[in-house]
């Protein structure tokens, strides 16, 4: 009679189900979850999914499964995600094809019975648009029923696996989906790629991960009971078995198994030895196919284990029933395969090999595969063979055929496996001779990239090295890996001769910049000089054209001048000449930018408007996403909100529509949010931005997380404001571009004066005013600088009149004064937007000196109303209220007031400031003012809604305790103390913790915590 090791008992791990089963339904709510299980090889997770699998479809839901394949070092692009999809295909049909309609050839990628996908191009936005069309696919299925997409092994997983799966958690909000993964902890070395991958789904809220620890004694004794068919397995077995496997599930199968075949003690310590215990109880020819077997991969299948075997049908079908039987084999769900039961198994199979032998298996696979190639997946067949013939040890076969496997994963746009491929070619390049190399490799096959031969590729004797270095170079662009690319971009510039290719030469100098750019480090500006240095005086030529058109780019976001303009216009020309449109839009639309910043914003605003208008219909939507961002940009730097809004928004649906959000989404999040805010719409704003986690925002969280600190402050929380602002300012000190470095020194002035620290906000001032005071004299500021420099020096003159009676900053305060009106004494106001600004820095001026008079701020008002700038407004009328008070004029101050209050773009502190103003001149209050209560309460606290929590924490902050300690008394997170304690201050209207325990003993606050 046949035994089985596998337990017919599911055993233990009820936490982990209801774990499973709560995000189940919370997905049926339609609240997508993900759940990532983690554990050691053999310690059940394979069994858990099945387990949760089977209860949930049989309570409704759409379930697939998926598998990791383990080939070469990350396995194959898309695999699992391939395989879950051609399951849905087989269970759904239909249903399937419908969710797909209009999609087919973007979706190919993953499951060719989609449809041919020829019409998709294969550039660096492809991609993203699989990404985006595989979510609105699991969006359409799970309108109506709950879909659960299991994936296994995600250890092996390649990186276009992970970023897809990665995309999928994040972007579905509201869709009914269910993603469960699982992946080894003990093949997490220090610098597996799946570690960092893991850490960034840590920080989502809808993301929960589980840890599979080893069986204890009773469930081991559980699992053996189940395996032996008996009640109650003898105690002296238990504790043998539980000692040698150490709890892990699998450990116990082969135990049990080897004791029911009367292998009680023979078993030697060794782990390999363990798993070839059954392995080597199998006859000679199983054993055999086994070997050949395990070099196929973690699944190989039927056809090509009998073309390899090339033995009758009878003979291996014998075999690999006798492999099934015994629990080392075990058919592939889908029917035509065979997997190992476990990769353990597989590996020990593999390892017993003699090099010789490995080697002349794996040609054999290779070989069958030249001829044969229809018996894999044609997904992976390129992948396949080149693994093959690399794990054969045949360098002039294992070169072309990694180039061909990067080919098809570039016609997927999987650029991480691409990269690796590629890499693999340049590690075996030596080491094929070169005439070989000629006659092996087709140099056309790669003249798409950049003619680095100096030609069209086609007339080329033989692929040159610095051609997949090129190669290699864009694909590390695309896939992210910004430092490899930079790597490899060094060393092809150590091959090129500069004099003899400079055009080579310039091209990998800008991809290097471009990569410095992207990473937020310096040194872009000197390989874009020396770019232009190479092109200089030679021929016109695409590579010139995009060296110009970058060069401007950059200089766009520092400080323009008239001559940069100029260089845009030329970068325009050139590329028009040269027939290079994509280079073209882009300069157009830094030209445009230029023109509006240097003066000229109508016609500034035409030129972006040409370049959009243009964009759309020749479909490049990086160029049309990036002229609307600066479109968008421009257009609320004029005053124009509304229209800023639109056109940021109209950004982020294109940029949605082509999977484009990875790339330029964050920065139009943040264009709309600082439309929203002029315009007064917070809650808006705050929903939009807590979309955009740091993993989302990319290169440009410090732009968000300046937005964040500027919300928070107008809310109140003054801790979160300044947790933000400092993020901010830390990555901006990397690259230093004044439409980042001026909107946070305003930011910082204002936290400082909220806190109560006058000399930190003139600190900051005056480090602006001293890196204008190093540019070079004749050079003049650009309309773009002077829209955020004028907003900064009327934050810093607010907060020295603020600070006028406080001695250690009456002190320097005159000089403070003169330096700014030196300032904007030299600026050139150049539209109405200036001039408002320039009104409203008058009127503080004057008040920082005790001579402001109403006039002055109804002249600021004024403009600032016609413009429509509602945050400005606020406080402009709030200054005009106190100086028609000190005028005498109570009744027009008291109907400034009022509309202060209800402004929509007054943040609870300029409201909370009327609201004083109000009360102290005894004017009529638009709505009551809270005032403090005749009899004392019996619980003081109440009257600032503290919670029984914070008067806990509040007690403890009185003390001196910090956030830690806070934590450690309270048995909670660092973390939630700290958003108690940003909590109180806000309920208590303090800025600083100091201030919050000094308002707590005046008000005997204290002693009220449980």
């Amino acid at each position: 009679m046949e035994q089985t090791s596998v337990s017919p008992v599911f055993v233990g791990r009820g936490p982990e189900v209801g774990a499973l089963e709560a995000a189940l339904r919370r997905a049926d709510e339609g609240k997508p979850q993900a759940v990532l299980i983690g554990g050691e090889a053999g310690v059940g997770k394979t069994r858990l999914i099945e387990e949760f699998l089977g209860s949930a479809c049989r309570g409704g839901a759409v379930t697939t499964l998926g598998g990791c394949l383990e080939v070469g070092a990350e396995g194959l692009p898309f695999a699992p995600l391939a395989t879950a999809l051609r399951r849905l295909h087989r269970g759904l049909g239909a249903e399937l094809e419908r969710a797909a309609e209009g999609m087919e050839g973007h979706l190919t990628r993953l499951l060719p019975d989609f449809g041919a996908d020829d019409a998709e191009p294969n550039d660096e936005f492809g991609r993203a648009r699989l990404f985006e069309h595989t979510a609105r696919l699991f969006e359409r299925l799970s309108d109506g029923q709950t879909i659960v997409l299991a994936i296994e092994d995600l250890h092996w997983s390649d990186r276009s696996t992970r970023e897809l799966l990665a995309y999928l958690i994040r972007t579905l909000h509201r869709a009914r989906v269910l993603i469960v993964a699982t992946y080894r902890t003990d093949d997490l070395h220090r610098r597996h790629p799946l570690r960092p991958f893991l850490a960034e789904l840590d920080r989502l809220r809808t993301v929960q991960r589980l840890e599979l620890a080893r069986f204890g004694r009773a469930e081991v004794a559980a699992q053996l009971a189940g395996i032996l068919g008996t009640e109650a397995p003898g105690r002296s077995l238990v504790d043998r078995i539980h000692e040698r496997s150490e709890g892990n599930p699998f450990f116990v199968e082969e135990l049990a198994t080897a004791h029911q075949e009367g292998c009680h003690t023979g078993l030697t310590e060794s782990l390999r030895d363990l798993l070839l215990v059954r392995v080597e109880a199998l006859p000679d020819e199983t054993q055999r196919v086994l070997r050949i077997a395990a070099e196929g991969g973690s699944y190989v299948e039927h056809g090509l284990l009998e073309a390899v075997l090339d033995e009758g049908e009878e003979s291996l079908t014998e075999a690999l029933r006798t492999a099934v039987g015994a629990n080392v084999l075990r058919p592939d769900t889908d029917g035509e395969g065979y997997r190992f039961r476990h990769a353990l198994v597989r590996e020990a199979v593999s390892d017993d090999l003699l090099p010789g032998e490995r080697y002349r298996i794996n040609r054999r696979y290779a070989t069958v595969l030249e001829q044969q190639g229809e018996l894999v997946c044609g997904n992976g067949l390129a992948a396949r063979l080149a693994n093959y013939w690399y794990q054969a040890h045949e360098p002039a076969k294992a070169l072309p055929t990694a180039l061909e496997a990067a080919r098809a994963a570039r016609r997927r746009n999987a650029f991480a496996e691409q990269l690796r491929m590629l890499e693999r070619a340049l590690e075996l390049w030596d080491e094929v001779p070169e005439e070989i190399r000629d006659t092996t490799v087709r140099p056309h096959d790669w003249a798409g990239t950049f003619p680095a031969c100096g030609c069209d590729g086609a007339h080329c004797a033989g692929l040159y090295l610095v051609d997949v270095l090129a190669e290699a170079v864009t694909a590390a662009r695309r896939s992210g890996d910004r430092d490899r690319g930079l790597s490899l971009a060094k060393r092809a510039l150590k091959l090129v001769d500069e004099e003899a290719e400079p055009e080579r030469a310039a091209w990998f100098l800008i991809q290097r910049a471009q990569m410095f750019g992207h990473l937020r480090r310096g040194g872009a500006q000197e390989e874009i000089d020396r770019a232009q240095q190479l092109v200089a005086g030679l021929r016109p030529s695409p590579v010139q054209a995009e060296v110009l058109a970058l060069a401007v780019g950059h200089v766009m976001l520092l400080d323009p001048s008239a001559g940069d303009m100029a260089m845009a216009e030329r970068a325009v020309e050139l590329a028009r000449a040269v027939d290079a449109p994509m280079v073209e839009l882009h300069a157009l639309t830094t030209l445009g930018t230029l023109r509006a910043n240097l003066g000229d914003p109508e016609a500034g605003l035409a030129l972006l408007h040409e370049a959009v208008e243009r964009a759309r219909p020749a479909g490049v939507v990086d160029v049309l996403c990036r002229a609307l961002n600066n479109l968008s940009s421009m257009e609320l730097s004029l005053g124009r909100a509304e229209e800023a809004a639109a056109l940021a928004r109209e950004g982020l649906a294109v940029a949605q529509g082509n999977g484009l959000l990875a790339n330029t989404g964050a920065i139009l999040a943040g264009n709309l949010v600082e439309a929203l805010l002029v315009l007064g719409r917070r809650q808006e704003a705050e929903e939009l931005l807590a979309e955009w986690d740091d993993s989302r925002a990319g290169t440009f969280h410090a732009f968000l997380d300046r937005l964040r600190s500027e919300l928070a402050l107008d809310r109140g929380d003054l801790a979160a404001a300044e947790e933000y602002f400092q993020r901010a300012r830390q990555a901006g000190k990397v690259v230093q571009q004044p439409q980042h470095d001026l909107p946070v020194a305003r930011l910082a002035i204002r936290l400082a004066m909220r806190a109560g620290r006058p000399l930190d906000a003139r600190a900051e001032l005056l480090a602006v005013l001293d890196g204008l005071a190093d540019r070079p004299g004749d050079v003049g500021l650009s309309d773009g600088c002077v829209n955020g420099l004028l907003p900064v020096l009327v934050e810093g003159a607010a907060a020295e009149a603020d600070s006028r009676g406080v001695p250690s900053a009456d002190l320097g305060r005159p000089v403070v004064l003169r330096r700014i009106a030196e300032v904007a004494a030299g600026l050139r106001p150049g539209t109405e937007l200036h001039r408002a600004w320039s009104e409203l820095l008058a009127a503080e001026l004057a008040r920082a000196e005790g001579a402001d008079s109403p006039g002055q701020w109804a002249a600021a008002v004024g403009s600032l109303r016609a413009l429509g700038l509602g945050c400005p407004l606020g406080q402009a009328l709030y200054r005009q209220a106190e100086a028609l008070l000190a005028a005498g004029r109570r009744e027009e101050a008291a109907g400034l007031l009022r509309e202060v209050d209800e402004l929509v773009t007054s943040g609870r502190y300029l409201r909370q400031d009327a609201a004083l103003l109000t009360a102290r001149a005894g004017l009529a209050a638009a709505r009551p003012v809270p005032v403090p209560r005749a009899a004392e309460p019996a619980d003081p606290a109440e009257e600032f809604g503290l919670t029984p929590r914070e008067r806990d924490v509040l007690d403890r902050l009185a003390l001196g305790r910090t956030n830690r300690q806070i934590a450690e008394e309270l048995y909670i997170s660092p973390k939630t103390a700290s958003v108690h304690v940003s909590n109180i201050l806000a309920k208590l209207s303090v800025g600083s913790r100091g201030e919050a325990a000094a308002l707590a003993h005046r008000l005997q606050l204290l002693g009220q915590g449980a």
